[in-house]
């Protein structure tokens, strides 16, 4: 049997009701399924993440492992492809697929040691930059979401949520952010970007200091990969610093990684608005300092 969080049920409870704790229930009968089918044992307690049951396994030679358990989606059915393209380099191994179900075996990091834990959040955003030069120097394998397809369904929708602001600064700045977004659409990018790379999906290893975990992988332009770690553990006075640090390590054109850098402010923006609710304070601080930021 495995043991399900009670955390994890309560959440999906509150977003699903009896539907989420039926999701739930129906990851852990897939993990027994698989424990027997790639011969895995049962190693230690269950973990979780927002949608995957994960589980600390040991494979037939002893091997530590874990077994991630989630739906496939445009987000995670390419996160075996990116993780094979990148071959541990700057992430974790992929050391099993099932791509019917999106069961995931990976290579065990150390859940207690996340780059997060770090004090010193500058050091932080440059051990992002690091990797993120890593994982963006790989081209983007075929099949995979574009950027470039990203950004002209967001600017298509731009004008319907601009109605939806009542406060004329922030329609301004999210209609800036949509016009910056025009400028460089044309040239999205083909490099593999992990899109999500923030401080809590990064954890230390023992073949390496610090390795990325769960991508949410798409064919674009580094800049776009950007945001997470400006966002992450949010500082308005550490912006211009953090996006000037990681620009330079990964050797980005400014004014473009800039303009990539507002597309992520108006991606999420848009869901905001078109769930009903306003643009986050701290998105806006960030599009606001980056916005007349020299580049």
């Amino acid at each position: 049997m495995i043991d399900i969080p009670d955390e994890l049920i309560a959440q999906h409870v509150r977003h699903d009701g009896e539907a989420g704790r039926a999701y739930v229930a129906s990851l852990a009968e897939r993990g027994t399924r698989f424990l027997e089918h790639w011969g895995l044992r049962p190693d230690g307690p269950t973990m979780y993440g927002r949608c995957a049951l994960v589980l600390p396994v040991l494979r037939a030679d002893g091997t530590r492992a874990v077994l991630k358990l989630q739906d496939v989606d445009e987000e995670t059915v390419g996160e075996p492809v990116a993780l094979r393209a990148w071959h541990g380099d700057g992430a974790v191994r992929l050391l099993q697929c099932d791509d019917a179900t999106g069961t995931l075996l990976l290579e065990r990091l150390d859940p207690d040691r996340l780059l997060d834990d770090l004090p010193d959040s500058r050091e932080a955003t440059l051990v992002v930059a690091g990797l993120l030069a890593h994982l963006t120097a790989t081209p983007a394998p075929p099949g995979l979401r574009r950027l470039g397809d990203i950004a002209d369904a967001m600017t298509a929708r731009t004008p319907a949520a601009l109605e939806l602001l009542p406060d004329p600064d922030v329609r301004r700045l999210i209609a800036d952010c949509a016009a910056a977004v025009r400028e460089v659409a044309a040239e999205s990018g083909d490099r593999l970007l992990h899109w999500d790379l923030h401080f809590e999906n990064v954890l230390a290893a023992d073949r390496a200091p610090w390795l990325a975990i769960d991508p949410k992988p798409l064919a674009g332009d580094p800049g776009f990969d950007l945001f997470p770690a400006l966002w992450n553990r949010f500082d308005a006075d550490e912006v211009v610093w953090r996006f000037d640090a990681m620009t330079d390590v990964l050797g980005l054109d400014r004014a473009r990684a800039r303009a990539w850098t507002l597309a992520r402010v108006l991606q999420n923006s848009l869901w905001q608005i078109e769930e009903g609710h306003a643009p986050l304070p701290a998105h806006l601080e960030i599009a606001g300092r980056l916005r007349n930021h020299p580049g």
